[in-house]
């Protein structure tokens, strides 16, 4: 009964691994080639439990390394809004060898329901032919999401075979502007983000393109013409591309190994230009040291002597000053001063009769003279109030 009942377990927990791996799907990448998985309720909501959704409700997507926050350095995520798909794309590099697994959130809007999704990532090697014929294009009539899908690349492939030498081409890497450095354009009905599409060829470039990426046609770019094209754009007018902006990179000619530097041993080769002493004669510093601190004190004290001359011993004196000052200025200022120190003494004692420079020969409302004998500091200034 106990063997029974652990083989019942063993096998329902063996249909519980197949059912994981069951939501679990394999993708295998290349390096060196773009990658493009979408996300949307087809690929993500497509249990049982989810077939009361309907098509047009709002989902957004999280994404992540298993096990990180986020995602690895080589892919990226974007959805326009939560009502459109959103997609991981980027291109691995030869250091993402190996598996890596994506954890992947979808998100409800309505009902709040999440959903969990893990991709298992596969990075391989590519095979076949390698693709020494790489070039970027800047396509500003697009944004990275509307290029993503198959349809929309495999047009601009087929318009870009117009362009370069007979052979298979094939997308290396896809990048929004805005992860290059662009901005987000100004709400304009026609104006997009832009994305930098990078293809490869094992295929030479065309003479086309060889004119378009040449020194004149980046002279003419600078002054703000347009460049050489020799050919038929054919990737008009359903892709705007700027010609301005266009790399091409030959990788079929190998470059140069970098010299291998070897450690010496330290010691400097013998050079005829440069003998340094081998031995320091014995000097006597006394005489440094004098001069640096007393000749910087002599010329403080004489400047200090001079300074004290020009502020002592130069004063003119009071009695050159009144000499040379006018008599009707000198009588002016003496009267000035006089009235200054009887004011004072007044102020200091206001008992004393007013000063006959103050008072008054006659009224002048009336015409009336007043007796001298009368102190007319007693008298008010209205007659009316007494």
């Amino acid at each position: 009964m106990a063997a029974a009942l652990i083989w019942i377990l063993l096998v329902g927990l063996l249909a519980g691994l197949g059912d994981a791996e069951a939501q679990q799907p394999t993708l295998q990448l290349l390096v060196g080639r773009v990658f493009v998985h979408t996300l949307d309720q087809e690929t993500v909501l497509r249990g049982p439990e989810h077939a009361d959704v309907p098509p047009t409700a709002p989902v957004t997507y999280h994404a992540h390394l298993q096990g990180h926050p986020d995602l690895p350095r080589w892919l990226r995520y974007t959805q326009r809004s939560p009502r459109q798909p959103g997609f991981l794309y980027g291109t691995p590099t030869p250091e993402d060898r190996g598996r890596q697994v994506i954890e992947v959130t979808a998100y409800n809007r309505d009902s709040f329901d999440t959903t969990r999704q893990r991709l298992v990532l596969l990075i391989g090697d590519p095979e076949g032919p390698l693709l020494p014929y790489q070039a970027e294009f800047l396509v500003c009539s697009h944004d990275v999401e509307e290029v993503l899908p198959p349809t929309p690349a495999s047009r601009f492939l087929t318009a870009l075979g117009g362009l370069w030498e007979p052979g298979e081409l094939q997308l290396l890497n896809i990048t929004s502007a805005l992860d290059r450095g662009g901005r987000v354009p100004l709400p304009i009905e026609g104006r997009k983000e832009g994305v930098y599409i990078k293809v490869g060829s094992a295929s030479p470039f065309s003479t086309c393109l060889k004119m378009v990426a040449s020194p004149d046609s980046h002279a003419r770019c600078a002054q703000g013409q347009p460049p050489l094209l020799s050919c038929y754009d054919t990737l008009a007018p359903h892709f705007r591309v700027d010609w301005c902006n266009v790399s091409l990179v030959d990788k079929s000619v190998p470059e140069p190994a970098d010299e291998v530097l070897t450690p010496g041993d330290g010691i400097l080769e013998h050079d005829p230009f440069f003998c340094p002493p081998t031995e320091a004669t014995a000097r006597d510093f006394l005489t440094d040291a004098l001069v640096t601190l007393l000749v910087p004190l002599l010329v403080a004290l004489l400047l200090t002597v001079l300074l004290a001359y020009v502020m002592c011993c130069r004063r003119e004196g009071r009695l050159k000053r009144d000499l040379a000052t006018s008599d009707i200025q000198m009588v002016h200022h003496c009267t000035i001063r006089g009235n200054t120190e009887e004011l004072r003494q007044m102020a200091s004692s206001r008992e004393v009769p007013r000063p006959l420079s103050t008072l008054p020969m006659f009224n002048v409302r009336t015409g009336e003279q007043l007796p001298p004998q009368v102190d007319s500091a007693q008298v008010p200034l209205i007659l009316d109030q007494h």
